[in-house]
Order: structure tokens, then sequence, then C-alpha cells
């Protein structure tokens, strides 16, 4: 998983997956989830990420070692 914030535009990028999209939803106003062919959830574009989220900091609370099953 990655995270990109641009500043410039105040938008948060969540890439859940290196695939592709060719697909999008916008669920609300400034999210848009992006599918790949499968319709597999690949990332989370967010507009105006200051307004929605506290991006300043980031918190990793439980991350799975290489190799063992997340919980």
């Amino acid at each position: 998983m990655k995270l990109n914030y641009d500043p410039a535009t105040d938008a948060l990028y969540i890439h859940l997956t290196d695939d592709v999209a060719v697909d999008s939803d916008e669920v609300s106003d400034g999210v848009v989830l992006d599918y790949d062919a499968q319709g597999h959830l690949v990332g989370i574009d967010v507009q105006h990420a200051r307004h929605c989220a506290n991006i300043d900091r980031l918190v990793v609370e439980h991350v799975p070692a290489p190799g063992q099953d997340a919980a």
C-alpha cells in the first residue's frame, strides 16, 4: 500500500495495489474509488484531503511481517 499526497491540489491517493484502474465510482463528494478490470478495489482518491482527514500525522497500528497473515 502506498499513500501519495499532493499539496498543490490537496489530493490524497491511497494505492491499495499496483494494478491499473479501469473504472471509478464517486461514493461521496470528492471521494472516488478506483477498480481494476476484475472489479477489485485498487485505490482511493480523496479530494480536499485536509478537510476530510488529519494528513499531517500518519499512524501505523499493525503491519504484518512478510510471510505473516494479517489478523
